[in-house]
Parts: C-alpha cells; sequence; structure tokens
C-alpha cells in the first residue's frame, strides 16, 4: 500500500517540484496551501489520482489537524520564506513559521515521520573560513533564520522526525522564485547584463531544487536510518563566495558586466563554508551541479519575454 505524505505549503517553490517527485516514485499525497501569491502550480498534478488537494490556512488548526491524521508522512512547507518578507510581516511569519508546527505536532502519533526543511542560514555569521558542521552552534541572525532554527529544535524532541538544513536553493519551478541568490543573479545577467555585488568575498553553499526534492524521498525510505538528526544538504562543489558565482555565471552571459561595490552592503549577512558529510554518509549526495542550473535558468528566463513593467 502507498505511503501518503501530507505537505502543507506544497504549491510553493520547493512544494511544486517536491509533489511532482513523490508522485512519480509511487506516494499519495494531498497539499494544504492559502494560495497567498495567487499561484497556479499544481495544475499539472490534477489528473493523478493519487493527488489531492485542500485550499485553506495552516493557522486553521481543525483542518491541519484533521488532514495531518491521515497521513504517513508528513513535511511542512508552509512558511514566509527569506528575510525580507519575514520582517515585512513579522506576526505572520511567527504565527506560520512556528506556530503552526507547534499547532502540527499536537496531533500526529508517534509512528508518523515528520522531515521537516529548515535553512542553513540558522549558522548565521561565520568566518567562511572552516566548514559549518551540524554540530555548529546555531546563531541566526534574521527573524527568518530563528523561527525556522525555533521549529527544528521543537521538531528534533519528536520521536520520529528528520530536519534538512537546506543550503540557498537554485532552479526552476512553476511558482518561481528570482530573489533566491542564484536565481537572482542569473536573471539580471540575462534581463540587464550587469550586476553590483555587496561583500563579495561572503561564501554560502547552493542546492538544485530537484536534489531536494529527491533528498526528501531519500529521507523517507532511509527514515530509520536518520530520524532524530539534522541533516546539511546541500551541493558540496557549490561552496562559493558572491564573486565567484558572478563570475560563474559570465562564463554563460559573456557580455555580463559586474560591479564589486566597495560602499554599500547587503542585509543578508551570512558567510559560512558548510559540510555535507553527515547526508553522503547517509547514503544522499547532491548531483545537480551548479553550471547545469544556470544554463537551466538561462534557458528559462527566455520565456519571461517582455517584463509586465517594462518594454523590453
Amino acid at each position: 500500500m502507498s505511503k501518503t505524505v501530507f505537505v502543507p505549503g506544497g504549491a510553493g517553490y520547493l512544494g511544486s517540484i517536491l509533489c511532482e517527485h513523490l508522485l512519480a516514485k509511487g506516494y499519495k499525497v494531498t497539499v494544504l496551501d492559502n494560495l497567498m501569491y495567487r499561484q497556479r502550480t499544481l495544475f499539472h498534478l490534477c489528473n493523478n489520482p493519487d493527488f489531492d488537494f485542500v485550499f485553506g490556512d495552516v493557522r486553521d488548526e481543525e483542518l491541519l489537524g484533521g488532514l495531518a491524521k491521515k497521513a504517513d508522512v508528513i513535511i511542512p512547507l508552509a512558511a514566509i520564506v527569506g528575510a525580507w518578507a519575514c520582517d515585512r510581516e513579522p506576526d505572520l511569519t511567527v504565527a506560520i513559521n512556528l506556530e503552526s508546527n507547534r499547532t502540527l505536532r499536537k496531533h500526529l502519533s508517534p509512528n508518523q515521520l515528520v522531515i521537516y526543511p529548515t535553512t542553513n542560514s540558522g549558522y548565521g555569521t561565520q568566518t567562511g573560513d572552516v566548514f559549518c558542521t551540524e554540530e555548529t552552534p546555531l546563531e541566526p541572525i534574521s527573524l527568518y533564520g530563528r523561527t525556522k532554527v525555533e521549529a527544528e529544535l521543537e521538531w528534533l524532541e519528536w520521536s520520529n522526525a528528520i530536519t534538512l538544513r537546506l543550503a540557498t536553493v537554485f532552479g526552476f519551478s512553476p511558482r518561481m522564485r528570482v530573489d533566491l541568490l542564484v536565481n537572482d543573479f542569473t536573471y539580471k545577467a540575462f534581463t540587464d547584463k550587469y550586476l553590483v555585488v555587496f561583500e563579495k568575498d561572503f561564501k554560502r553553499n547552493y542546492i538544485h531544487i530537484r536534489d531536494i526534492a529527491d533528498c526528501f524521498i531519500h529521507a523517507i525510505e532511509n527514515a530509520d536510518n536518520m530520524k532524530g538528526r539534522p541533516f546539511n544538504a546541500g551541493l558540496d562543489d557549490a561552496n562559493l563566495s558572491k564573486e565567484e558565482l558572478a563570475l560563474k555565471i559570465k562564463e554563460y552571459v559573456p557580455q555580463l558586466f559586474i560591479h564589486f561595490a566597495e560602499i554599500g552592503s547587503d542585509p543578508d549577512k551570512r558567510n559560512y563554508v558548510v559540510s555535507n558529510q553527515r547526508l553522503r554518509e547517509a547514503g544522499f549526495e547532491a548531483k545537480r551541479t551548479l553550471d547545469e542550473g544556470i544554463q537551466e535558468l538561462l534557458k528559462g528566463y527566455k520565456m519571461l519575454a517582455r517584463g509586465e513593467m517594462k518594454n523590453v
């Protein structure tokens, strides 16, 4: 009998790809989403009898709890994501990113598996000189990071949970985000042909969105060996500084002009190098390269044609 996976927030950037991968592997999938961005990202799954969609909000305890009780696996994706979005609506951020997870826990039984995605931005501002492992102290510097870290710590107290500390994600999704660093730099390279880069030496780790989807499935299938622990999920070959990322993109957009600004700063102060060894030892390794992702993004951006608010 196929396992049922419940994905609150499943119509977002990650969920739109994850649900596709789960269904392809034979899982039954139920999504709860309030479609706050008016996204229509799951239409292509509606012909699949193993897919179901419920329009609603994770702050509705009766609805959330009722759906959760029917699932074998829960992947709580519902979140206000990113430092800027969270700072704009702090009360909503706490309600979605933290309180809804506490509500969810109240309705689960110990035999239900939870795979919780958090962010490796929880490591905060490090020197960039050493690897951050799962034992590195968590020092989040944004409301987004703090709410995700607090929710993660509470899930790790659950008897049957795995947490994935995701690197900065890149790649195309039906619910596209161009505010993520690789997606953003590539978009500006494609449309504007110039980049202004602050704090060029700050490093972070990256991972393709489809590798994340595959990682969730690996965690489901290897839960007995992984539960109770956090795992960094990134691509070891993609611990890059902003300068290195910009120059990598320039290899595919030769006309790109890059200005490394000495004055000014990026509100996102993350600077670290991440080790993904624990996840590799658990049998999973990201395989989609940054080069492949940049080429994918450039191909997709051709489909955007003219912008809605400018005649280019």
